[in-house]
């Protein structure tokens, strides 16, 4: 279903033309396998998670497709992990990222989900299923998806080493993480994880505070400084967190970061006002730095990127139809219109092959193969986010996941390692 939008549609007229168009699509029996049964049952299920996936038009999407009606909410990751421990009853849906599983599932108060009833299944990228992008591919250090992707049965609250029939989540959003920088303030080449502690930044660097993901940005400027070389940045020692910690406590007390931020718009601003020039940042967030026609760039370092998945999980205490429309849901999320969507968002989908048949061919080059745009590059709200002839920071799909150095992570010493970044919060 190819479709571009002229910019300058509102949001509201953008979402019918997308209705109408996949309206088109379900007449041609191009859409298949979504029954209209919860247009008569009506469900409402609950679901929580960041804000980077639990977005509205999604919402609206899934209502017109299915007639379930989702309600979101969206919080930090931190919140997210304790939320979905600690009030198990007010949600259905935990759409979460895999070090937050990492957390959660041994509570269980999750439910694990039956691959059988996956209608795509075969269709996830395989870094979700084995960990490996390719099948010489090197897997990264942290909490990879895969080590916490399976358990053994329906009641297991531990962890299967290889893949199993039951999946802990449905993986659905995913990413590699660099540093954002402002190319016209900047006033050099920036290659390094490293360039974020040069003093000539002082007072102009920001990096993120949310510990277990700020840890891994903090073990990536460690490891290209040359400070130390950790035998897994992902599961370190309680000697490796203190040189860390300490290394960042000194540098924040030198006045080298303007800010430590936790959410979206905060990077934004930060950036978009200039008080900011390097920083740990997330992909759409530089393309809205972007979208106000400010120069912002997503830059590719030679150490490589830090990766980031999420995908949606079950609560325990699902049953019934409540549960047969949580795996609707699921199938639908999975069938490729919320793909493109977050592909046009600059993350990636967990089933590529679907998204690509919801995107231009222009809009999969761009996003996906790392081809100049042919022409403009529009947000899924309809705005010009690039013009004919750019080129994606850090190119293909393939180039950027297949340059992940290491995954967000839950260590051994979880409890020691935030104690210590709050300390460096503080200091």
């Amino acid at each position: 279903m190819n479709k571009t939008t002229k910019s300058g549609i509102s949001r509201r007229s953008f979402l019918k033309t997308g209705a109408a168009a996949a309206g088109l699509a379900a007449g041609s029996g191009a859409i298949t396998g979504f029954p209209t049964i919860w247009a008569q049952n009506p469900i409402t299920l609950r679901q929580f998670g960041t804000g980077v996936s639990n977005i509205n038009a999604i919402a609206e999407k899934c209502k017109q497709d299915l007639g379930i009606t989702l309600e979101m909410t969206a919080t930090d990751s931190d919140a997210a992990a304790q939320r979905a421990v600690t009030q198990p009853d007010s949600y259905d849906i935990a759409d979460i990222e895999y070090w937050i599983a990492k957390k959660v599932f041994p509570s269980g108060v999750m439910q694990p989900m039956d691959v059988s009833r996956i209608k795509y299944y075969d269709k996830i990228v395989p870094l979700f299923i084995d960990g490996k992008l390719k099948p010489d591919s090197v897997i990264a250090q942290g909490t990879a998806p895969h080590t916490v992707g399976f358990v053994e049965a329906p009641d297991a609250k531990t962890f299967a080493k290889e893949p199993t029939k039951w999946m802990t989540l449905i993986p659905t959003i995913y990413n590699a993480d660099t540093l954002g920088i402002r190319p016209d303030l900047v006033g050099r080449d920036i290659t390094s994880w490293a360039d974020i502690m040069d003093p000539a930044f002082k007072g102009k660097a920001a990096i993120l505070n949310i510990p277990s993901i700020g840890i891994m940005d903090a073990a990536m400027i460690m490891e290209a400084m040359g400070n130390i070389k950790y035998a897994d940045k992902g599961n370190m020692t309680r000697d490796e967190i203190d040189k860390t910690i300490d290394f960042m406590i000194k540098a924040k007390q030198d006045g080298q970061f303007r800010a430590f931020w936790k959410s979206f718009d905060e990077s934004v601003n930060l950036m978009a006002s200039g008080e900011v020039v390097i920083q740990s940042m997330w992909s759409p967030a530089v393309a809205a730095v972007r979208s106000k026609g400010i120069a912002c760039k997503y830059q590719p370092l030679k150490e490589g990127y830090r990766a980031w998945g999420g995908g949606l999980g079950l609560a325990r205490h699902l049953t019934g139809a409540k549960l047969d429309a949580a795996y609707e849901y699921i199938n639908w999320y999975l069938s490729g219109w919320v793909g493109a969507y977050l592909n046009r968002q600059g993350y990636y989908s967990a089933a590529m092959e679907t998204a690509k048949q919801h995107m231009s061919a222009d809009e999969w080059g761009y996003w996906v193969e790392g081809k100049p745009a042919q022409g403009d590059i529009m947000s899924p709200e309809g705005k010009v986010l690039e013009k004919a002839g750019a080129v994606r920071d850090g190119g293909s799909f393939e180039e950027r996941m297949g340059k992940v150095a290491c995954w967000n992570s839950v260590m051994d010493e979880d409890r020691y390692m935030v104690r210590r970044w709050n300390e460096f919060i503080a200091a």
